[in-house]
């Protein structure tokens, strides 16, 4: 058999821009903006249960836990927008740095135009995009456990709704980053189920030894 050469085939070349932009869509940066926000997603979640559960292993009233709820909520999104824009800025300086470099390199001049720059990554879109999955999360635990006065029922129905969303990020997760969907489920329901029984053993230890 002779050997293949590209000259001879009709396939065409793999071009970089064709695969990752299609009819003007960054199908590339669509998809790590869909990852960022069910990884936020997940963290309001598992970060605002964990903390009603550690409130509610000390306190069994539901206002305890939903006031807990609420500011782990707003301070989580808060932290979550400020690290997310922080981190973003100082991406888009450097890939604007290189892009400035690589344009003096071709023309000489070194300017940076419009539709160039709406290819780099936004901070402000970042940090909003961050908090509002965020939020999305934490909303899952407040709302579970916002309706029932009983403490074992609130309790049980909180962590039900959130292994169930968890299970829901683990797939959406899977789904964008083409993983195992069974593995993928598995690791964000464990982690979640890990993150809430150490914050409510470790509380309910400080409890008992009544600091």
């Amino acid at each position: 058999m002779a050997p293949l050469e590209l000259e001879a085939t009709n396939q065409p070349v793999p071009n970089n821009d064709v695969e990752k932009q299609i009819d003007g869509i960054n199908y590339i940066q669509r998809a790590q903006w869909l990852r960022a926000a069910v990884l936020g997603a997940s963290d309001g979640l598992v970060s605002t249960t964990s903390l009603m559960m550690g409130v509610g292993a000390v306190k069994q009233d539901v206002k305890s836990m939903i006031l807990t709820g609420f500011a782990g909520m707003v301070a989580g999104a808060c932290s979550m927008a400020i690290g997310e824009f922080v981190s973003v800025y100082s991406q888009y300086d450097i890939e604007l740095s290189q892009l400035k470099r690589q344009n003096e390199t071709s023309d000489g001049k070194g300017s940076v135009d419009e539709s160039e720059k709406e290819d780099l990554p936004n901070p402000f879109m970042a940090a909003g995009a961050s908090a509002l999955s965020f939020v999305v999360g934490a909303v899952v635990p407040l709302l579970s456990a916002s309706f029932i006065q009983n403490y074992k029922v609130r309790l049980g129905i909180v962590i039900a709704m959130s292994s169930l969303a968890l299970v829901v990020f683990g797939v959406l997760g899977a789904v964008v980053g083409r993983a195992p969907l069974k593995r993928s489920c598995l690791r964000v329901l464990i982690g979640g189920w890990l993150a809430m029984a150490i914050t409510y053993g470790l509380t309910k230890l400080i409890g008992l030894a009544g600091i």
